[in-house]
């Protein structure tokens, strides 16, 4: 088969990650704690004993392959909505199919699959409950967000939650020499991939992401003779077609650390860039809006306290009113955070604080500072000679509240901004020991 007739077949097939999804356990890559002897899947499909579950894991890695799988393997109907565009009438219209359906008649409720569930709001998951809960359907859900913030307790409690890790180095191999051994229009073709240095680094352990840029480096490389892949060819061929690896999300991770670091770079238009950047591209503004919380509370911290509300009261609004309205309050935000005071100093004392306390679980609660509910406990010197604060001038006493063996330890540093200013003030006229002198 010559070049020219390759190029027209590879028109008319379908993409090469969907050319290579498996369609049994055995043909599957990665996930061996699920899917390898013994693992959980593999014994529902063993058993025939399917249970509701929420799959969790990182983009690539195989989530809807799986419930493909589960569905195929044991016979089941299979549905599918995406939360990003399902409301709760596509919902309730599914689950009607499922209670008509030839298969649940006969005594196998049939697999309602919900990609990106995270995004399924209250109405949409109250919605989904009472078939869940009645067994109209088998739900299994795909979200790359912790489901424990983003799913309702009463549906969350009736799904197991099934944690995908991306794929080691060796899944990726695994997943390329198949590719090139099996695939319908690559099997024929002469390709040697001489280095995967950078391929297996770019793909960030997404298969999805693999099978993407190897497609795409084939297609690059001109001429019907050998095609040589290396770390150079691949560096090249994403430069090179950066709007299409980015367009479907590819960049994901890269695009929400450069927004990050320009946020704590006090950079507001290249924050608000990045935001553009992931809003267009599809993001979860949830996502995005978590992003924020953590950033207030970790870079911006005691410089400015009111970020943190910000931030919070910016979450709950996306939450309350979703896109496209939700860009406004997270440019508001973003533009904020970057242009607001920066300090570190709560984040870098609680890190400090916790590698202590880790050394440190024996060290006692000095006597003083227990509380002393009973006479024994009186009697054994509980709460003697502990101080209230507010009756001393100034609501405060001098008194050491930390463990014995760490009596004098400073963990919190008060950083260089004018907010912290007021504060280390207050604690230089309290604690001169710690706080009395210029940094």
């Amino acid at each position: 088969m010559n070049f020219d007739d390759n190029i027209g077949r590879s028109r008319m097939l379908p993409p090469l990650p969907e050319r290579m999804r498996p369609h049994t356990l055995d043909g599957y890559v990665g996930q061996k704690h699920l899917v390898g002897p013994g693992g959980v899947l593999r014994k529902m499909i063993e058993t025939g004993n399917l249970t509701s579950f929420i799959l969790w894991g990182p983009p690539g890695v195989g989530k809807t392959t799986l419930a493909r799988i589960m569905a195929k393997n044991l016979g089941r109907e299979f549905f599918t909505l995406s939360a990003v565009s399902a409301g709760v009438k596509e919902v309730r219209e599914v689950i009607d199919k499922a209670r008509g359906g030839s298969v649940f008649s006969a005594g196998a409720a049939p697999v309602l699959f919900i990609d990106e569930i995270h995004r399924f709001n209250k109405s949409q998951q109250d919605a989904l409950l009472g078939a869940v809960e009645d067994g109209t359907v088998v739900l299994i859900g795909a979200t790359t967000e912790n489901p424990s913030f983003e799913v309702n307790t009463p549906l969350l409690s009736r799904c197991q939650v099934f944690v995908l890790k991306s794929l080691e180095p060796a899944d990726l191999q695994e997943l390329l020499d198949r590719t090139l051994r099996e695939d319908v229009l690559l099997k024929d073709m002469d390709i040697k991939v001489a280095e995967t240095g950078a391929l297996f680094r770019y793909s960030g352990g997404d298969a999805r992401k693999l099978l993407n840029i190897l497609e795409m480096c084939v297609s690059a490389i001109p001429g019907g003779g050998q095609k040589i892949i290396d770390n150079e060819t691949v560096t090249s061929c994403l430069q090179n077609n950066v709007a299409v690896y980015d367009k479907s999300g590819e960049m994901h991770y890269d695009i929400i650390s450069a927004f990050i670091k320009s946020v704590r770079g006090s950079d507001p238009n290249a924050a608000v860039y990045w935001l553009g950047r992931m809003l267009v591209g599809g993001e979860d503004p949830l996502f995005i809006a978590r992003r924020l919380c953590i950033l207030a509370a970790e870079d911006i911290g005691l410089a400015n306290p009111n970020a943190l509300l910000l931030a919070n009261s910016c979450f709950q609004i996306v939450h309350n009113i979703g896109m496209p309205e939700a860009r406004i309050p997270l440019s508001e935000t973003t533009i904020y955070l970057a242009s607001s005071a920066k300090s570190n100093s709560a984040y870098m004392a609680i890190g400090k604080a916790m590698e202590l306390a880790s050394k440190t679980q024996t060290s006692p609660v000095p006597l003083y500072l227990r509380n002393a509910p009973t006479k024994l406990m009186e009697e054994l010197g509980y709460s003697d000679g502990y101080k209230y604060a507010h009756d001393y001038p100034g609501h405060w006493a001098d008194l050491e509240f930390m463990p014995d063996d760490l009596a004098g330890t400073k963990l919190y540093e008060p950083a260089d901004n004018k907010q912290e200013s007021v504060l280390e003030a207050r604690l230089a006229a309290l604690w001169p020991k710690y706080y009395g002198g210029k940094k």
